[in-house]
């Protein structure tokens, strides 16, 4: 059970004090004033005020505290109750619908219900609603928390793996599969999610060994667990670092989606470098391909 409260900043020595004179051991936590556990009880106090209070002892705390304090234990502000917290594996793709650019997907595992706590202070959230500074940043911070994989496909590599299987939902299977399976190999986890982007089938066939074993789920809108937000956001900073590493090399200020600016910077590639170039940069049976070479 997890119950979250607001402090004020005024009153934060004195829930240190009463902290220590009965007897909770201290420890430092990233982004946190302090953690502080006694047997039963952890309270995390963050610098923005908010108190989280996790344990089976918790209201033993709520109950004693609160009533010491100005405050009533009525006055909790109580944010959620969360579910039990389970170990788990996120995965989730960026590029997919950017017809320049790698096809990368994250992997995120969550070991702790503290780092999970952590990762929802920070902001984690789905990368599509973050602007690119706060991709990079959070980009770092999770990579700090937690065991990651991400993997990279290439635009040569993806029209190869196209052309073969001519189907995009195996090519997301497999790169979903290899992020899972990378973190089991030194990690014991039960459960994995990812978004739903087709039949169950494709991640389950593509998976190995200890991930044949694993519980997959697949939803909707799956960015709402920190798990899979958390894999958005590793994904998408990944994508956007080899876009710009492309950019580069190139010597073109590549476009991201699949839009009329697209088009454009798609006919320069090809008056510069030739059009058998185009598949280097590019996944080329999106129908934009079609139209750079219409217009072209």
């Amino acid at each position: 059970m997890t119950e979250v409260t607001e402090i004020n900043k005024n009153d934060f020595d004195k829930l240190e004090n009463f902290l220590k004179n009965n007897n909770y051991s201290f420890e430092s936590r990233p982004h946190a004033v302090f953690l502080a556990r006694k047997e039963g009880i952890t309270l995390t106090l963050y610098e923005s005020g908010k108190l989280l209070i996790t344990g089976k002892n918790s209201n033993q705390f709520i109950s004693t505290y609160f009533k010491n304090s100005n405050l009533k234990s009525s006055e909790i502000i109580e944010k959620s109750h969360k579910k039990e917290f389970i170990i788990r594996i996120g995965t989730d793709e960026s590029g997919k619908g950017d017809y320049f650019g790698f096809l990368t997907i994250g992997g995120v595992l969550i070991d702790s219900e503290d780092v999970e706590n952590q990762l929802l202070e920070l902001g984690v959230k789905d990368s599509k609603t973050l602007s690119e500074t706060s991709i990079f940043k959070l980009d770092k911070e999770i990579k700090t928390l937690c065991k990651t994989s991400t993997i990279k496909i290439s635009p040569n590599k993806y029209n190869e793996l196209f052309s073969k299987l001519k189907n995009l939902n195996e090519i997301l299977a497999w790169g979903h599969a290899r992020a899972i399976e990378n973190l089991l190999l030194n990690n014991e986890c039960n459960k994995a999610i990812s978004d739903q982007f087709g039949n169950e089938k494709y991640i389950i066939n593509a998976l190995m060994g200890k991930g044949k074993k694993i519980e997959l789920v697949q939803m909707p809108r799956a960015e709402s667990d920190v798990a899979v937000a958390a894999a958005s956001i590793i994904a998408r900073a990944e994508f956007l670092r080899r876009l710009v590493e492309m950019s580069r090399k190139y010597e073109i200020d590549f476009a991201k989606g699949a839009n009329d600016k697209v088009i454009e910077i798609g006919k320069k590639i090809i008056n510069k470098y030739g059009e058998n170039n185009l598949k280097d940069v590019a996944k080329i049976h999106f129908k934009t391909t079609k139209k750079i070479l219409e217009e072209q």
